[in-house]
């Protein structure tokens, strides 16, 4: 088989067969080929039981802003830096 890629992702294959992460180019075009049939395989059931437990905590007012949240987590990073 022959595959046709663009350059930016033939470069960036070369760098990590250098940088030792793969054997080869094929290696790894069949590393990623196979997470792509994994990540389609996937039907996420596994995740249901954290989305349903997320959605009653909303539903019982347990929520954050976005904002909130990054608030609090620079307070603990900080208090963390400065141990």
């Amino acid at each position: 088989m022959n595959v046709t890629l663009p350059i930016e992702q033939q470069k960036w294959l070369e760098a990590e067969v250098a940088a030792g992460r793969f054997a080869s180019i094929d290696e790894a075009l069949a590393v990623a080929v196979a997470d792509l049939m994994a990540i389609q395989s996937d039907d996420l059931a596994w995740a249901k039981p954290y989305v349903d437990q997320a959605r009653a905590s909303v539903a019982r007012g347990h929520v954050m802003s976005g904002e909130e949240f990054f608030k609090r987590l620079e307070a603990k990073l900080e208090a963390f830096r400065t141990r």
